[in-house]
């Protein structure tokens, strides 16, 4: 849908140049060949950006006439968008983190005066999620960050959305809280499972030192089969449910107990002279 009215003048000026002016493969400088102005809407104003962009004019050179473009561009908006990268947090913010359906986000973003329609909203929902696909992939900056750490907790979890669809699993560090890898899978045997654990143990730059999980049987042989020298123990939350449970079983046959003898007494007291 075409957009219903103009866009309203920038309130923000700001010109951004390449930070280097000597080609990094010839040495030649690179010259200012045109410039473009994008106009991004952010959460505090309607910034109109000048860019500067220059070329290697060497014909010897492999970076011949190819754009150079500023640095600081990626740090406002991406490539062909009109909205701020903050925008597109927030938007991710207010969805995953506490659940907000889409016209209520539209409704929010309009009380802090953003332009921005219910549409586009649900078009930059992808964004965001494109974004946190590059962060929890990017193999590099993961095997730094657990370089630095030492060591990985290994933590093995599936989530079934309903009866017969995929499972997805996710093993993730407890650490650090990075996942480590997430995959569908139809079958949750052992061996299949054993296949998962094979992948990360060999990405994995730093040893396992524990493995945290349900307790499934499925997970428990995988474990055993794949990493049978690491310790693995029952997560907090399915320990606790399991020590209580004597607890509640006592609880749920005292209630009714407890009904009937109270019943029992308001009876008998219904039944007494007054």
């Amino acid at each position: 849908m075409a957009r219903k009215h103009t866009r309203p003048e920038a309130t923000q000026q700001c010109l951004l140049v390449p930070l280097h002016e000597q080609c990094w493969e010839c040495g030649k400088r690179l010259w200012i060949a045109s410039s473009t102005v994008r106009t991004v809407t952010t959460l505090d104003s309607l910034c109109q950006l000048t860019l500067k962009i220059r070329r290697c004019h060497n014909p010897s050179c492999g970076r011949y006439h190819r754009c150079y473009r500023p640095e600081e561009e990626g740090h406002w908006t991406l490539p062909h968008g009109e909205f701020g990268l903050d925008e597109i947090a927030l938007i991710g913010t207010l969805r995953y983190v506490h659940h907000r359906s889409i016209p209520e986000i539209h409704r929010e973003l309009l009380a802090r005066s953003v332009p921005i329609s219910e549409r586009t909203v649900t078009n930059l929902l992808p964004r965001y999620e494109e974004l946190v696909t590059l962060h929890l992939t990017d193999q590099t900056r993961l095997r730094q960050l657990l370089l630095t750490q030492g060591f990985v907790i290994l933590a093995l979890d599936g989530l079934q959305p309903d009866v017969g669809h995929e499972v997805l699993w996710v093993l993730r560090d407890c650490s650090s809280g990075e996942v480590l890898l997430a995959r569908s899978l139809l079958s949750s045997s052992e061996d299949d499972l054993a296949v998962l654990l094979r992948e990360v143990q060999a990405f994995l730059p730093v040893p396992i030192r524990g493995v945290v999980t349900d307790g499934q049987h499925s997970i428990r042989n995988a474990v055993q089969m794949v990493l049978p020298e690491v310790p693995h123990q029952l997560c907090h939350f399915h320990y606790l449910r399991e020590a209580a449970k004597p607890v509640y079983e006592a609880d749920r046959h005292a209630k009714p107990e407890a009904y009937v003898a109270a019943l029992e007494e308001m009876l008998l007291t219904e039944r007494l002279p007054t």
